[in-house]
C-alpha cells in the first residue's frame, strides 16, 4: 500500500492469479526474523511506511506470512500470554506460502532500505480464525496487546525510523450474523491498539472494510438499507474510535470476489464508489472515519480517479494505495459480457455450445488485471496527472504501493516482486520528492519520532459494552 507518504504493500496470489509463491531462501535475510508459524495468524499482507516531502511517506504493504522480523517471543511465551505485541519489524518482511515462511529466518540487514527504502509498515492483524479464505494475516497478538507492549512496538519503530498502522478488513455489516458481531468486536481491539500506539498523535490509523448485507441488498431499497445499518453498526464504533483519538480508514476496495461467480453482482463493500462514502460521512458525522482510497478499484469502473479526489471530502483522505489496473475493453469477455456489469456463470457445457467466454473464478468478471505504475509498461491510469492533483490539493499522508501486480509478486517470483516495488518508486519519485542531490528523494529530516501518549492500559470494550 503506497499511502500519502509512501508504503508499500505485497499481499497474497488471488485466485485469479493462483500461482504458488516459490519456496526459498531471501538473500540478506537478516538472523533477528524468527518465525512465529501457526502461532501468530495466516498469509497476508502488511505495509511499510516511507515518508516523503512536506511529511508524505511511502509505505510498503508486504505480506508476511506467519513470519515476522524483531526479536520474537517464543511459543511458551505466547500461550502464557506474556509475549505481548510482536516487535515492530525491522527489516522487510515478505509473503510466503505457510510452508516456506520457515526460509525467511536466514540473512537480509536492511533490506528493505537497500532495495526498495520505505519507512513505515502497516501490520495486518485478522483474527486468527477468520472466516475470510483470501488474503489474511496476523502480525501482532492481539489478544495480549497491552501498554509494555505498545511501548516496546513505539521504541522499537524509533530505533528503525519506521512507523506502524494497523488493520483488518472484513464484512462488519453482511454474512452470518455471529461472524459479523465477532468481526465488530475484534475491530474494537484493533481500534484499542492503535490508541496505544499514540493513534492521531502518531499517525497510527486502524484501516477496515465495512462489507454488505447481500440478503438486505438485493431487497427493494436494498442499498439505502445497507447505508442504515452502517449507521446503526458504526455509529457507536466511531464514537469509541474518537474518544480514543483514532481514525478508522475505509478502503473502497468493491471485494468483487466475495461472492460466487454464480452471484448477480460482486458489490461487495459499502464504500466501494464516491456515493457511498458521502452517505456515509453524512449518517455518520464522525471525525475519526476516514478513507483509503486506491484508484485502481475505480479504474475498472471506467472513473477518472483525479475527478473522484476533487469531488471527495478531501479532509477524510488519509491513505492513498498506488496500485494500477490495466483495463481490457476488447476482450472476449468484455465483448460478450459488456463492462458495465460483472460477466455471468452459465453451464460449461452450454457457454461452450454457444461459444460464449466464462469466468474463470470469481475474480475473474471485470475484464482488467491489477498493476504496478511503471512496471512493464502503462496501465490505465494517468499517474503523473492523479499525483499532481493530489500534491496540488496539500495531501500530506502516507501513500502505500500495493504489490498485486500480475508481473510482480502475482508470479510468485521474489525478484519480479522486488523489481515491482522498484520500479513504481522510481516512475512516483519526480512527482511526490523534491530534487536533491541525489536525485528525488525524501528528506529524513521531516520525520518525528513516535511518542507514547498514553500512561496507562485501555481496558477492551465490546459491541454489547458500547451499547
Amino acid at each position: 500500500i503506497f499511502r500519502g507518504r509512501p508504503w508499500l504493500r505485497w499481499v497474497q496470489p488471488s485466485p485469479k492469479f493462483p500461482e504458488a509463491l516459490t519456496p526459498g531462501l531471501i538473500p540478506g535475510v537478516d538472523p533477528t526474523f524468527h518465525q512465529v508459524h501457526k502461532l501468530m495468524g495466516q498469509h497476508g499482507g502488511g505495509e511499510l511506511v516511507h515518508r516523503m516531502a512536506n511529511g508524505h511517506a511511502l509505505t510498503l504493504a508486504v505480506g508476511i506470512g506467519r513470519a515476522v522480523a524483531g526479536n520474537l517471543p517464543d511459543k511458551e511465551q505466547i500461550q502464557a500470554g506474556k509475549a505481548g505485541a510482536l516487535p515492530c519489524p525491522r527489516e522487510l518482511p515478505l509473503h510466503f506460502p505457510e510452508e516456506a515462511s520457515r526460509q525467511l529466518v536466514q540473512k537480509a540487514p536492511k533490506l528493505e532500505q537497500k532495495l526498495i527504502g520505505p519507512q513505515g509498515l502497516e501490520l495486518c492483524v485478522f483474527r486468527r480464525d477468520s472466516d475470510r479464505k483470501d488474503h489474511t494475516a496476523t502480525h501482532l497478538d492481539y489478544e495480549t496487546f497491552d501498554l509494555e507492549a505498545a511501548k516496546r512496538v513505539v521504541a522499537r519503530c524509533n530505533e528503525t525510523g519506521l512507523r506502524v498502522s494497523v488493520g483488518a478488513y472484513d464484512n462488519l455489516i453482511g454474512g452470518k450474523p455471529e461472524n459479523q458481531v465477532v468481526n465488530q468486536n475484534h475491530i474494537l481491539k484493533l481500534i484499542r491498539i492503535a490508541a496505544l500506539l499514540g493513534g492521531d498523535a502518531n499517525d497510527v490509523v486502524c484501516g477496515s472494510f465495512v462489507g454488505y448485507d447481500h440478503e438486505l441488498g438485493r431487497q427493494d431499497g436494498g442499498f439505502e438499507k445497507n447505508l442504515l445499518k452502517f449507521k446503526k453498526v458504526f455509529t457507536p464504533i466511531a464514537k469509541y474510535a474518537e474518544d480514543l483519538g483514532v481514525t478508522l480508514c475505509f478502503e473502497n476496495c468493491p471485494m468483487e470476489g466475495w461472492q460466487p461467480v454464480t452471484a448477480p453482482d460482486c458489490y461487495n463493500n459499502l464504500p466501494g464508489c464516491l456515493a457511498a462514502r458521502k452517505l456515509m460521512y453524512t449518517l455518520v458525522p464522525s471525525k475519526a472515519l476516514a478513507e483509503t482510497y486506491d484508484p485502481s478499484h475505480d479504474i475498472w469502473q471506467h472513473i477518472d480517479a483525479c475527478e473522484v479526489i476533487k469531488a471527495m471530502d478531501f479532509k477524510r483522505l488519509r491513505r492513498i494505495h498506488i496500485k494500477g489496473t490495466r483495463n481490457f475493453p476488447n476482450s472476449p469477455a468484455a465483448i460478450h459480457w459488456g463492462r458495465l456489469f460483472p460477466a455471468q456463470s452459465v453451464p460449461a457445457d452450454l457457454a461452450k455450445a454457444a461459444g460464449v467466454p466464462l469466468p474463470a473464478n470469481e475474480w475473474d468478471r471485470c475484464n482488467y488485471e491489477p498493476r504496478l505504475p511503471g512496471f512493464g509498461g502503462s496501465d490505465s491510469l494517468d499517474w503523473t496527472k492523479f499525483l499532481e492533483t493530489l500534491m496540488a490539493k496539500g495531501y500530506r499522508y502516507p501513500f502505500v504501493i500495493e504489490n498485486e501486480g500480475c508481473n510482480s509478486s502475482h508470479t510468485g517470483n521474489m525478484g519480479a516482486t522486488m523489481q515491482g516495488f522498484k520500479a513504481t518508486i522510481l516512475n512516483t519519485a519526480p512527482v511526490v520528492w523534491p530534487l536533491g542531490p541525489d536525485g528525488y528523494a525524501y528528506d529524513a529530516s521531516a520525520q518525528k519520532p513516535m511518542a507514547m501518549t498514553l500512561n496507562k492500559d485501555i481496558p477492551v470494550k465490546t459491541m454489547a459494552d458500547l451499547s
